[in-house]
């Protein structure tokens, strides 16, 4: 398994949710986690004072953050999670501008940190994960085009590890879909729309919804993923609170 001690890790979305979950398992890992967000975010200290995170109060979807991020830091792990609240409704109640909400932030962030780790590039054995979403695989017709940018967002991570193939970089690149999950502010709000949307109260939507992924047990099937060999790492994985397993 590889060791993050002493390697740093830039963890984008990192105050809340699954990504403050993958920021802190990093921590615990050894590694120097740079946790971007658009606000302040406040951390406990690592258990053990293993690793150490340092907030970056950042927009990561401008085009110019990205590239200053990677050369102030030179991160050997990039776990990119940030994402907007899609609005809810029907497609006949949506508007271009709320329908294409998570195409200008969602598939924006990861396209443009993908392409930067491309054209710096990364140093070699550097790994990429992107959190989509278990919706790029079943729909999501209540929340506009969201399910079609998380889609996206996979299908640009397999593009960047293309790239870096033809292009002889040893960088991993890899795309997580997490299963909606009442553990997060984000997953309680897709809960409570899609209860309205189906005619059904919140606890049915919960029960529905199965055993809630932690942002804890998604952080550390993060690590594990990073850690493992390189070699033997898939391209995409749905991930649930049983952990990950791979997609075809």
């Amino acid at each position: 398994m590889s060791d993050l001690s002493g390697k740093t890790t830039i963890v984008v979305g990192a105050s809340r949710g699954l990504g403050r979950g993958v920021a802190t398992a990093f921590a615990e890992a050894g590694a120097h986690v740079v946790a971007v967000s658009r606000s302040s975010a406040d951390f406990d200290e690592p258990i053990d004072g293993a690793g150490s995170i340092e907030s970056v109060i950042a927009d990561a979807s401008d085009a110019s953050v990205a590239g200053d991020l990677l050369e102030r830091y030179k991160p050997a792990n990039i776990v990119l999670v940030a994402g907007e609240f899609p609005p809810i409704g029907p497609l006949h109640q949506q508007t271009w501008e709320s329908f294409s909400v998570n195409w200008n932030s969602d598939v924006r962030i990861a396209f443009h940190w993908l392409r930067e780790t491309l054209l710096r590039p990364l140093p070699p054995g550097s790994r990429v994960v992107v959190f989509s979403s278990g919706a790029a695989l079943n729909g999501s017709p209540a929340s506009g085009g969201y399910a079609g940018a998380k889609a996206t967002q996979r299908f640009i991570t397999a593009y960047a590890q293309d790239e870096a193939k033809r292009s002889g970089l040893d960088i991993t690149y890899t795309a997580l879909l997490p299963r909606m999950t009442s553990s997060t502010d984000f997953g309680m709000y897709a809960a409570r729309a899609y209860a309205t949307y189906n005619g059904i109260t919140e606890e049915e939507q919960l029960q529905q919804m199965g055993e809630p992924l932690t942002p804890r047990t998604a952080g550390t099937a993060v690590v594990e993923l990073v850690q493992a060999d390189a070699a033997e790492v898939g391209a995409a994985y749905l991930l649930t609170a049983a952990g990950i397993k791979p997609l075809p």
